[in-house]
């Protein structure tokens, strides 16, 4: 039975420390995930101002075009 103990507690602690570094490998791929997914959110929504800036601009110069054009006629 002594010489169980040692073993017993060694296992124990090595235990302890392989949990404390699985969680914090777990918090760190949560905290990365997070991040990745906020940049996508951030992505999209710069996306769709681009588009939208890209969009005003072309709808601008068709209605520069058609103005010329009826000043023209």
């Amino acid at each position: 039975m002594n010489s169980l103990l040692p073993h017993y507690l060694e296992n124990q602690i090595r235990s302890a420390i392989f949990e404390a570094e699985a969680s914090e490998h777990s918090a760190r791929m949560i905290a990365m995930k997070n991040a990745t997914d906020a940049a996508l959110d951030l992505m999209d929504d710069l996306t769709l101002q681009y588009n939208k800036a890209r969009q005003e601009k072309i709808t601008y110069e068709i209605a520069d075009i058609v103005t010329a054009r009826m000043a023209v006629e």
